[in-house]
């Protein structure tokens, strides 16, 4: 187990430097080895310093930390940032050259407290380790004051990474203050700029991103998170309605091509940025010309993601070079080992189209008025074919794709339209705004209950579903209670549609089993990973039970997988930030015939698992403004049959540079020493 030497993280002192028995045994959420090679021998960052290795130069790493912040990231635009951050890097390098004096070092607790008057945070929360380790370093800064008493440390290497709360959570890690800070001076398209160097989407995920990133914003510590994600639609409706196409450079052709299966946000996304980079790329998509977006063309509802949006995100991706071939099943008109023999490199990429089966008696007998799943009758919906809906409808799930069917069956026509949902409506796990939405709407919701027969006449027509009430018991793994069924509870709900929407899967019959391509239990694609660990020896997991730091090559050369079809069913940002990630080391295989992450895909992972958000942060502000939220269409006549106009309006200009002022800019930088 690797030790803590010291450490001050959190405001917590750890001192084992000197102990004489049992050193304290503390841990964080950091590997043993950065890269799962080169042992971690400190951290630094805006919560302390971290010491594994007891001979770290800590002179030599302050004053390297205080350089890159000052140099690098400093925005320079307040005069406590701009000038205490070089007088602060000038101190210290002057320490390193022994031309300070130790009356110099007591100077550092002053300017750390003059840098709490910063415009934003960087450059105060820069400060929090440097004085960390003055204070309790002061010897070894002393000894550089005296060349006689300097002993020569290892040698080291510093690797930094700038980040935020909100960046961190983000899945696709878009530099968030930026892009908001761009909105507050109206500068849309330099906004713009900013989301697409990490998501090409922002019209999409603008408008139907879960945004996590809301989850550890600072601001909610002061009074309410900042409405990131419409700020995003803002910008992309802004260029929009001005009719603005972006300037978007493109590198010179390359003479390789990548082949990518699967239009959706991960196929679309890896295709965008390896085509910036010059590689010819060809998309192979099954559903019919117009339909790319994947699941969310033809998954999410029109009411929330309208079709010619979409489509304008998608144009404008096509418009680096990127072709989509339309009608092409690969498996079928296409073969994956025929792609792999014309393309130098194959991304997969197909998301999860296949519903999965409900688990109740009668599901598998064809019964008329029992459908095939929810990601189907959306689908079927969507491209204006016969869903086989009737008038009364019942769901079953608690996931936003249960809850696109029920809103969807109103504006199909349907009279009645009920979710049943096995646990109680706080546990569901769609957005509470959809739920919200579906109740204003007319949906009606039936909590711990479970279908467990489908009644049909003789004519084996639906006539209705019997169910069970539940009881909420013990947590489970997944840490909600667990439900179960109540003897006697048994009562029939009357429809003559069941739809069952409890998850989704991939299809991967397409890849054949002599490539050498290895399938989970949960039927998404295995990829190489590094064998990150932690201070007991366990491998390091994502928060999907997934190998921390994936390269997503497959174990055959060449073909890498993403999005879906690699994490699991997940969201459209996740699926992005996992394709761009993939499209970066595909870029390194075909240039350097190596599949690897960059020190910096690493340093996100790692920060990602320590966490950089504190709930319990008192965060200082001197007033609080209340969150703008989007205005949206009120009432049950926005679900009329065929009304599929889009509910949320967003924001305008107005209101959008109001919300941005909110934004406390929450920057930090973590600098590891391996």
């Amino acid at each position: 187990m690797a030790q803590v030497v010291f450490s001050t993280w959190g405001g917590d002192i750890v001192d084992n430097r000197n102990v004489s028995g049992e050193p304290q045994a503390v841990s964080y959420r950091l590997p043993v080895a950065f890269d799962g090679q080169r042992p971690l021998r400190a951290f630094m960052g805006w919560d302390g310093i971290i010491l594994f290795d007891k001979d770290v130069d800590v002179p030599a790493m302050t004053a390297e930390y205080m350089k890159r912040v000052q140099t690098l990231y400093c925005c320079g635009k307040c005069t406590p940032g701009k000038k205490g951050t070089k007088v602060l890097m000038d101190l210290f390098q002057n320490v390193l050259a022994g031309e300070a004096t130790d009356a110099d070092l007591d100077k550092v607790e002053d300017l750390a407290e003059l840098l709490k008057n910063c415009k934003c945070t960087l450059c105060q929360s820069a400060t929090v380790p440097v004085f960390d380790a003055v204070k309790h370093y002061r010897a070894e800064f002393q000894a550089y004051l005296n060349p006689a008493c300097r002993t020569k440390a290892p040698a080291a290497r510093y690797i930094h990474k700038i980040t935020a709360p909100c960046m961190d959570k983000c899945p696709a890690h878009i530099d968030i203050p930026k892009y908001i800070e761009a909105i507050k001076n109206y500068q849309m398209d330099q906004s713009l700029a900013t989301i697409r160097e990490n998501m090409p989407l922002p019209a999409v995920c603008g408008r139907v991103c879960p945004h996590p990133c809301e989850s550890a914003c600072r601001r909610k510590n002061v009074d309410d998170a900042i409405n990131i994600m419409v700020l995003k639609r803002t910008a992309s409706d802004y260029e929009r309605l001005h009719n603005v196409m972006p300037q978007q450079a493109t590198k010179a052709k390359k003479d390789k091509s990548v082949g990518i299966v699967g239009a959706g946000p991960a196929g679309l996304a890896a295709a965008y940025y390896l085509a910036l980079e010059g590689y010819p790329c060809t998309i192979y998509e099954t559903l019919p010309e117009g339909y790319g977006g994947g699941m969310v063309a033809v998954g999410i509802p029109a009411y929330r993601m309208p079709r010619t949006i979409l489509q304008r995100d998608i144009d404008i991706i096509q418009s680096v070079g990127v072709e989509i071939v339309y009608n092409c099943r690969v498996g079928t008109d296409i073969t994956l080992a025929e792609l792999r023999q014309k393309h130098a490199a194959v991304f997969i990429a197909p998301g999860a189209h296949t519903s999965k089966p409900m688990g109740v008696a009668g599901e598998e007998k064809g019964y008329k008025g029992f459908l095939t799943g929810g990601i189907n009758f959306l689908r079927d919906a969507y491209l204006g074919k016969p869903t086989g809906m009737g008038k009364k409808v019942v769901v079953v799930g608690g996931g936003n794709t249960a809850i696109d069917c029920v809103r969807v069956a109103l504006r199909e026509g349907a009279e009645v339209s009920c979710l049943v949902y096995r646990r109680s409506r706080k546990e569901m796990p769609a957005d509470v705004w959809e739920v919200d939405g579906a109740d204003e709407e007319g949906v009606k919701f039936e909590f711990q209950v479970l279908p467990t027969k489908i009644i049909v006449n003789e004519k084996e027509e639906v006539t209705g579903v019997e169910c069970v009430r539940m009881a909420l018991g013990e947590p489970d793994a997944s840490g909600r209670r667990r439900p179960e069924p109540m003897p006697g509870s048994e009562f029939i709900i009357e429809c003559d549609t069941v739809i069952p929407a409890i998850g989704q899967d991939m299809d991967l019959s397409f890849i054949p089993a002599d490539m050498g391509i290895d399938i989970t239990k949960w039927n998404t694609v295995i990829t190489k990973s590094l064998p990150l660990k932690d201070a007991a020896g366990k491998d390091l997991k994502d928060s999907m039970g997934n190998p921390l730091s994936r390269t997503l090559m497959t174990d055959c050369d060449g073909v890498f997988a993403g999005g879906d079809a690699e994490i699991g069913p997940l969201t459209v940002v996740a699926c992005v930030g996992n394709a761009h990630r993939a499209a970066t080391v595909i870029q390194r295989w075909l240039e350097e015939g190596q599949a690897y992450l960059s020190e910096q895909d690493i340093f996100d992972d790692v920060l990602t698992y320590l966490g950089v958000y504190d709930k319990d942060e008192q965060v200082p502000w001197l007033d609080s403004a209340e969150r703008a939220n989007q205005k949206e269409i009120h009432g049950c006549e926005r679900a009329a049959r065929g009304n599929y106009r889009e509910v949320e309006l967003g924001f305008s200009d107005n209101t959008a540079q109001a919300e941005a002022e909110r934004c406390l800019r929450c920057y930090r930088m973590a600098m590891v020493v391996v």
